[in-house]
């Protein structure tokens, strides 16, 4: 990108080279490049970690981390601005998205994939997240089960709450330039569309534009020390309850089948008296409430 003199030559340039920009863009998966520019209100934070200072990790293998990977109507530090619905179709195409660590596509860096991690799409007010912005974003969100056994670094990571930060590894679909000038019609007039909407807008009105994107593909959600986008923060750690089988012993199982037998002639335990003609019946049966009884207690 050459240097400008002010802000009006800039515009002319990208409305010039709109395609090749967009285009190049477009050939890159963008990710977290490490820059911020948002103001963080610390007291809404405060009020919006994850509190697992309770909770007994000493037997937990397995972690539920609620997670947001990304927020649509804010401009992060590409220049972009998501809109929402930009993850719709991704989501239910892409059955192979992953969490992992720091965008890192290696086996060991692997958080969760396939059955441990379900993404998904909704709707919450800024402050929910932390931060002091007035009305909604669409949230791209995780529920990730971030096992020990596949990710030991990650797992401690999240449950000492140190996650603060995500981002979303993508590729461009859909994607408009927005400057603030009548000069250039259609570029302006996707400004006009948007910029009511962008939360952090002085920030698009000091530069002179943006870039709306309508629709992305999802590639995978990455726990990043700061994202390009700085509202992502971890939602929620629980431990996660392991179903544990119960194995009876030998002892106990032949219990079980007894008392099974026992349930079935019940009813010959307690018969009408008159209907006994010999003692000794009388006696075994006697028995066999007594056994059924210690059995049941």
């Amino acid at each position: 990108m050459p240097t400008f003199k002010n802000k009006k030559e800039k515009i002319v340039f990208l409305v010039a080279n709109k395609d090749i920009l967009i285009a190049q863009k477009k050939a890159i998966m963008k990710q977290a490049d490490g820059i911020t520019h948002f103001h963080v209100n610390d007291k809404l934070m405060d009020a919006t970690k994850a509190d697992i200072s309770q909770i007994d990790l000493t037997n937990t293998n397995a972690l539920i981390v609620k997670a947001i990977i990304n927020t649509t109507n804010i401009m992060d530090s590409h220049d972009d601005v998501h809109i929402p619905g930009l993850w719709t179709k991704s989501i239910q195409e892409n059955k192979n998205i992953m969490h992992l660590q720091e965008h890192d596509m290696s086996f060991s860096s692997i958080i969760s994939s396939n059955e441990d991690l379900q993404a998904y799409t909704k709707y919450y007010n800024w402050t929910d997240l932390g931060y002091d912005f007035q009305g909604q974003t669409q949230a791209l969100e995780f529920d990730s089960n971030v096992k020990k056994s596949r990710n030991e670094f990650m797992f401690e990571q999240y449950a000492n709450n140190y996650v603060t930060n995500h981002s979303v590894g993508m590729r461009y679909v859909k994607i408009f330039l927005a400057v603030n000038d009548p000069e250039y019609i259609e570029e302006f007039e996707t400004w006009s569309r948007y910029i009511n909407s962008v939360v952090n807008a002085e920030l698009a009105i000091d530069k002179g534009y943006f870039y709306a994107v309508t629709e992305a593909r999802i590639i995978e959600g990455s726990a990043v020390p700061i994202g390009s986008n700085h509202v992502t923060p971890t939602r929620s750690v629980t431990p996660k309850i392991e179903e544990i089988e119960i194995k009876l012993t030998e002892q106990e199982q032949e219990i079980k089948t007894l008392k099974e037998i026992l349930n079935k002639i019940e009813p010959l335990i307690e018969p009408d008296k008159s209907t006994l003609i010999k003692d000794s019946t009388h006696s075994d049966l006697e028995l066999l409430k007594s056994l059924s009884n210690n059995l049941n207690k």
